[in-house]
């Protein structure tokens, strides 16, 4: 199973991240847009594993405290375009915590540079011209370890465990 750790978005942040996402198609940017259901900011990208139960371990030793997170600006790795996003130490604080859990528990994990954003568009082209961003925020009360599943051609993402 394919797995990674992930805050998923509130309505709030959704319904935002929604209206970024019309901004962007109606200035002509085209490439693969994600869908609506799978936006989240990815903490830890863990991959192909055969059992979930020692991530779960490793994450339920993880404690952190609430924190508020809201969107910045635009940006892109290549040809993905994100939206970029705030939380403070937080976050970081958050992401390097997992990373070191996953570490004392041996599991293998992607360690690129931890840089928080929100994937909104894949094979990304044209410009973004001037989409604005919603002043869109939530308070970080979980943290979902998530499934990646292809069913019947698309990708959907399941939580199947938590800590809070």
């Amino acid at each position: 199973m394919r797995l990674f750790v992930a805050i998923e978005l509130s309505d709030e942040m959704r319904k935002a991240a929604v209206q970024i996402l019309h901004d962007l198609k109606k200035a002509g940017v085209t490439g693969s847009y994600a869908p609506v259901q799978n936006l989240h900011l990815t903490l830890c990208f863990v991959g192909e594993v055969p059992d979930s139960k020692p991530i779960e371990e490793a994450l339920s030793t993880v404690r952190f405290k609430p924190f508020k997170l809201g969107f910045t600006q635009l940006g892109h790795f290549g040809d993905l375009l994100y939206i970029g996003t705030r939380g403070g130490q937080g976050i970081s604080n958050l992401a390097g915590d997992i990373r070191k859990a996953f570490d004392a528990a041996g599991i293998s994990y992607d360690n690129k540079k931890f840089t928080p954003h929100i994937t909104l568009i894949r094979k990304s082209s044209g410009k973004t011209g001037n989409v604005g961003i919603p002043d869109a925020s939530m308070m970080v009360k979980k943290v979902s370890l998530m499934r990646s599943d292809t069913v019947k051609g698309r990708v959907v993402y399941k939580e199947i465990f938590s800590i809070s």
